[in-house]
């Protein structure tokens, strides 16, 4: 119940009980991202996260999900982990799901035997920033990890039994790249064949380099109608089995949610009713 800094989660964790076991970000230098510029990457003491959970209880909490914050919090080690999930079983006996951020060297360090063994403690789903399948891309934004990478911990996290969530960045290419970053991450993602994929659209953050970069001119950003351009792509060419797609944060331009593949069709035409009458969010309620 003690929080440092502000806190993020998935949408789909909206009304989780939010457990803070890591402070901010150990990667923390993505060009587009500023959510945790404020932190210094550290582990909180075990005794204080177990004590957190016992003062949730207290304070009559009973969560039926529960979220692990903040970024990479699956870096903690595997037995730290195993005695917060202990703990939390104890502790809230109607908490069905725990969910965690992860980067794919996280996943990849933990192998599918230390997966598995969280999995039986409760880790239900595993939440993965991909933002492109371009490693062009991926690499001028500073991103950890590789398409490699990501294709690799989406399979251990699948072999081990564990649901995953992939997040995608629409826009983050810019107007050169835009095509690129579609027809790869379309690629990637049907390598990974995850199931779920949250598509998100490119925010501008202050001091942050993508930000630097629009200003000297070096990156454009899409417009409105050419970031569902761009998304039609990604969708048209997924090949995904039983994968429920979302693009309804705040920050798309239009909601989009499917079950994929079997609602393909309807969605590809959604957007295309969206481009005929220019049907999109205004700029100004992106943030709400």
């Amino acid at each position: 119940m003690r929080y440092e800094g502000r806190l993020f989660r998935p949408p789909s964790e909206a009304r989780s009980y939010i457990l803070q076991a890591t402070i901010g970000c150990k990667h923390n230098t993505c060009a587009f991202c500023d959510m945790y510029f404020e932190k210094v990457y550290r582990e909180r003491p075990l005794k204080d996260i177990l004590e957190d959970i016992q003062m949730a209880s207290n304070a009559g909490y009973n969560p039926d999900r529960l979220f692990i914050a903040d970024g990479d919090a699956l870096a903690m080690s595997t037995e730290n982990i195993v005695e917060i999930l202990r703990e939390i079983k104890h502790t809230f006996n109607r908490c069905k799901r725990i969910g965690i951020y992860a980067t794919a060297r996280d996943v990849i360090e933990k192998g599918v035997d230390d997966l598995k063994r969280l999995k039986g403690l409760g880790l239900g789903i595993i939440y993965l920033g991909l933002e492109s399948g371009d490693d062009d891309i991926l690499e001028r934004m500073n991103k950890a990890d590789g398409s490699k990478d990501m294709i690799l911990a989406a399979k251990i996290v699948k072999e081990a039994g564990i649901k995953i969530s992939v997040t995608v960045i629409s826009g983050l290419g810019g107007q050169s790249m835009w095509k690129q970053h579609a027809d790869a991450t379309a690629a990637v993602l049907s390598d990974m064949n995850p199931d779920y994929i949250g598509l998100l659209t490119l925010m501008l953050s202050p001091n942050t380099p993508v930000t630097k970069w629009i200003d000297d001119g070096s990156f454009k950003l899409l417009s409105p109608k050419e970031i569902l351009q761009e998304t039609r792509c990604i969708i048209e060419n997924l090949e995904v089995d039983n994968c429920v797609f979302r693009s309804n944060h705040a920050s798309n331009y239009i909601s989009l949610s499917a079950q994929l593949p079997t609602e393909k069709q309807a969605l590809l035409d959604q957007i295309d009713e969206a481009l005929g009458h220019h049907n999109f969010k205004p700029e100004g309620y992106r943030r709400l």
